[in-house]
C-alpha cells in the first residue's frame, strides 16, 4: 500500500517510476541500520557542546542531538545509538571503512573531502570559523599581536592549513604545537605549554566556558577561515544521503514552523498550517518518499527538539557557552540556517 501512494505522489509531481521505486524501500545503510537496530555515530572523544559525557556519563551536544534526531527518525528511538568516539585522524576511515553510519564530529565542508575522501556532506548545520584563545594576563586584543607566539592545535584538522595560510598572508613567524586531539591540546594550553590555542571559534568558546576562571581567557575577536559543518555519510548511498541531510533541514523548518519540542505532539493532531501538517507527517507523503515513517520529523524533534532548542541548550543561552547565534540565526532572522521547501 505505501509503494501505491508513493508512487502516486511521484507521478503527480513527475518523478520517474523507478525513483518512486527506490525511494519506497531501504537502501543499503538504512536496512543494515534497521537490522542492526541501532545507528552507529562517529563523534568526538570529548568536546564540550558538541558531545562529551555529562555528570551522570551521558553525552551530551549538538553533535550527539543530530545522531539522536536522525536515531529517531529512522528507527524511532533517540536512544538507539552506538557512539564511536573518533579522533582527527581516524574519523574519515572509520565511515568509508563502514564502522560508523554518519559522521558528525565538529567537521568542516570543505571541497577535498567532499571530493576525493570517498564520502558526501549533508546539510550544513552550523557556521564557524577559526579563531585564537589567549591568557588574558598577556593583554592581546588582536591575533596579529601574536607575532613568534606558540601556537597549540589539533593535527589532521583544517586548522593547521587556515593557521599556515594566514600567518604566511600576515608574514608572521610562529611555532606549532600540534596535538593528536583536541583534550591534548586543551590541557597543554592550560599548562602554558603554548601562548595561544587555535581552533573553532564556538569549540574555543565551549573549553573556556569549562575552565575554572573563564575570565582568565580571552577569544581573540579575529576569524582568519569559513568552517561550515556538515554531518557526512559514504558515498554511493543516496537515500541516505537524503535522510541524514533532511533531517538536518528538518530541525531548521520547526524552529521556523515553530514547532519545539514540548508542542509537536499537539501540533500533529491540531495544528491547521500545511506546512507544519506536511513536515509532522499528518498529511503528504515526506516519510514514505525516503523509506521511512511518516512521523519520521515528529519522532526526531520529540526527541531533540527543533535546531534553536539545540542551540540554546548547548550553545546558548541556556548553555553554559552562551555564544551568540550570529550567523547560525534563522534566514528570517538575518542568518544563514535555511532549509529548502518541505513539500
Amino acid at each position: 500500500m505505501r509503494h501505491l501512494v508513493v508512487l502516486a505522489l511521484a507521478l503527480l509531481l513527475g518523478i520517474p517510476e523507478a525513483t518512486a521505486q527506490q525511494g519506497a524501500t531501504a537502501g543499503p545503510t538504512l536496512a543494515a541500520v534497521r537490522a542492526r537496530g541501532v545507528l552507529s555515530c562517529g563523534i568526538s572523544t570529548g568536546d564540550p557542546g558538541w558531545s562529551a559525557p555529562d555528570r551522570t556519563g551521558q553525552w551530551q551536544g549538538v553533535d550527539t542531538d543530530i545522531c539522536r534526531a536522525v536515531a529517531a527518525a529512522v528507527l524511532g528511538d533517540a536512544s538507539k545509538v552506538a557512539w564511536q568516539h573518533l579522533t582527527g585522524q581516524n574519523r574519515f576511515p572509520s565511515l568509508t571503512g563502514g564502522q560508523v553510519d554518519m559522521l558528525t564530529r565538529t567537521t568542516t565542508w570543505t571541497f577535498l573531502r567532499d571530493t576525493s575522501l570517498g564520502m558526501n556532506f549533508t546539510a550544513p548545520y552550523f557556521h564557524d570559523g577559526q579563531g585564537f584563545l589567549v591568557k588574558a594576563s598577556a593583554g592581546l586584543r588582536a591575533a596579529r599581536e601574536l607575532a613568534g607566539a606558540s601556537i597549540c592545535f589539533v593535527s589532521a584538522s583544517t586548522h593547521e592549513l587556515n593557521l599556515t595560510d594566514w600567518m604566511r598572508r600576515e608574514k608572521l613567524a610562529f611555532t606549532p604545537v600540534i596535538f593528536a586531539d583536541k583534550d591534548e591540546a586543551r590541557r597543554a594550553y592550560e599548562a602554558n605549554r603554548c601562548d595561544s590555542y587555535t581552533g573553532d571559534a564556538s569549540q574555543l568558546a565551549a573549553v573556556r566556558a569549562g575552565f575554572t576562571n573563564p575570565a582568565e581567557h580571552v577569544l581573540l575577536p579575529d576569524r582568519i577561515s569559513k568552517e561550515p559543518y556538515a554531518p557526512a555519510v559514504r558515498q554511493g548511498d543516496d537515500q541516505w544521503f537524503d535522510i541524514v541531510r533532511f533531517v538536518v533541514y528538518g530541525l531548521i523548518e520547526a524552529e521556523e514552523l515553530g514547532i519545539t519540542r514540548a508542542e509537536a505532539e499537539r501540533l500533529a493532531a491540531a495544528s491547521e498550517s500545511p506546512a507544519v501538517q506536511r513536515l509532522l507527517g499528518r498529511t503528504g507523503d515526506l516519510g514514505p518518499s525516503l523509506g521511512l515513517d511518516r512521523a519520521f520529523m515528529l519522532n526526531a524533534i520529540k526527541a531533540v527538539g527543533n535546531y534553536g532548542e539545540i542551540y540554546d541548550r548547548h550553545l546558548g543561552k541556556d548553555s553554559a557557552v552562551r555564544l551568540p547565534r550570529g550567523l547560525n540565526e534563522l534566514w528570517t532572522r538575518g542568518g544563514l540556517m535555511i532549509a529548502p521547501p518541505m513539500r
